[in-house]
């Protein structure tokens, strides 16, 4: 038996390393306790990387859809191997010493992911995400690794329901307002706080949450579509078999994430964000994932993105609609399509195989829908958020104008 790797395996394969030769008989021991025959040391190994946990409805089903992401590894010829990592939720620790935690999560999360994969020296990775920081600290985990892997978000949250009215949990804290303004009683306030989460999900408007799984859907390291689909959704299972099968397809065509993390894939990203009228998050995460990639990309570059990008979405919480009401009109592929048509977006590779205006192209507009509009007839002219700059702050600082009339800040 020689130490090399078998060349049957594909060319750029790690695991090797730790799978082939005599050396390795005793890491062998471990694998095959864990399950492992002779024929699975031949196949590429997945990292499947989950941010499970009971803490918060955008990620406590995320043990759920792994099992369908595992399955979709094993059928494409793959071996699942499973990791857990940590998460911070905005929506709970906001307003407590706790948010101090939540950016710093982020690079908890990153750090993590990257240590457990090249600690074990996996072909390729699934990172399973639910909510706010875990979405980009995936990305930036997978444009530090630069290895073939993809982003699978678990899902936007449905609408709860009070008196026949759809609501989301920005009518609570629109509730704490009305309650310490002393027009909602303690009765109201509970009312309203028992019906707007009714279950598994990420924040149903185009929160931080949602506005990233576009963001990487658009960028081409999620799979177009995958995301949209909310977290209980029947449909949600073949998205995470498919989400499986693309990862190890991935590892045999040799593409490794930075193929889609680029300066082009992140412009387009960035304009997603504009015209979804998306979170001003997403210019901090889009530039920590341009910095693990090497990509210069900038504060002003996501600026130019809302000069160029109108708001095409009447989505919460400048809008009417939520997350689950644009998977139902079109999703971020209808977005696309609208971008692509008006010239605001550019073709490049996605992890699904197809390039994102192949992607866009497939597009079912549902019948009727007023979520998503036109970039000729925009629910805003200019894009949702700007760079500033000021005294306060010298080098730039974001500013959302979504359901804002002004547009000076003395």
């Amino acid at each position: 038996m020689s130490d090399r790797p078998d060349p049957n395996k594909p060319a750029n394969t790690r695991s090797a390393h730790v799978t082939e030769g005599p050396s390795r008989a005793a890491a062998r021991s471990y694998l095959r306790a864990a399950g492992m025959q002779d024929a699975d040391f031949k196949k590429p190994m997945i990292g499947i990387v989950n941010t499970w946990s009971t803490v918060t409805p955008c990620n406590m089903h995320l043990d759920r859809l792994a099992k369908d992401v595992r399955a979709g590894v094993i059928d494409a010829g793959g071996w699942p191997v499973d990791f857990n990592t940590i998460v911070v939720t905005d929506g709970i620790s906001m307003g407590t010493p706790g948010m101090k935690a939540s950016l710093i999560s982020r690079e908890v999360v990153a750090d993590s992911i990257e240590l457990a994969i090249e600690g074990h020296q996996l072909d390729g990775v699934i990172c399973i995400v639910g909510c706010d920081k875990t979405i980009p600290a995936a990305a930036m985990a997978l444009a530090r690794l630069d290895i073939p892997g993809l982003v699978y978000y678990g899902g936007t949250i449905m609408p709860g329901r009070i008196d026949g009215k759809e609501v989301s949990v920005q009518e609570v804290f629109e509730a704490i307002g009305a309650h310490g303004a002393g027009t909602l009683d303690d009765a109201g306030l509970k009312k309203v706080e028992s019906a707007v989460c009714p279950g598994a999900g990420a924040c149903g408007g185009q929160f931080t949450a949602n506005t990233m799984a576009m963001a990487l859907s658009m960028m081409g390291i999620s799979p177009m579509g995958a995301n949209d689909v909310p977290a209980v959704d029947p449909d949600k299972a073949a998205e995470g078999f498919r989400c499986g099968q693309l990862a190890v397809q991935r590892v045999f065509a040799g593409d490794k994430a930075r193929k889609y993390i680029t300066h082009a894939s992140l412009k387009n990203a960035a304009v997603a964000c504009s015209a979804s009228g998306g979170s001003t998050n997403a210019v901090m995460h889009l530039t920590a994932i341009a910095a693990e990639a090497g990509v210069d990309f900038g504060i002003e570059d996501c600026h130019q993105a809302c000069v160029e990008a109108p708001v095409i979405c009447d989505l919460k919480p400048g809008g009417r609609f939520l997350a689950s009401h644009l998977y139902v009109a079109g999703g971020t592929r209808l977005v696309a399509k609208r971008l692509a048509e008006a010239g605001k977006i550019v073709n490049t590779p996605t992890v699904s195989g197809e390039s994102l205006f192949a992607e866009a192209a497939k597009a079912e507009e549902a019948p009727g829908q007023q979520v998503v509009t036109t970039v000729d007839q925009p629910v805003m002219a200019r894009g949702s958020y700007a760079v500033i700059y000021g005294d306060v702050a010298p080098e730039g600082a974001i500013i959302k104008l979504t359901g804002h009339k002004v547009d000076r800040f003395t």
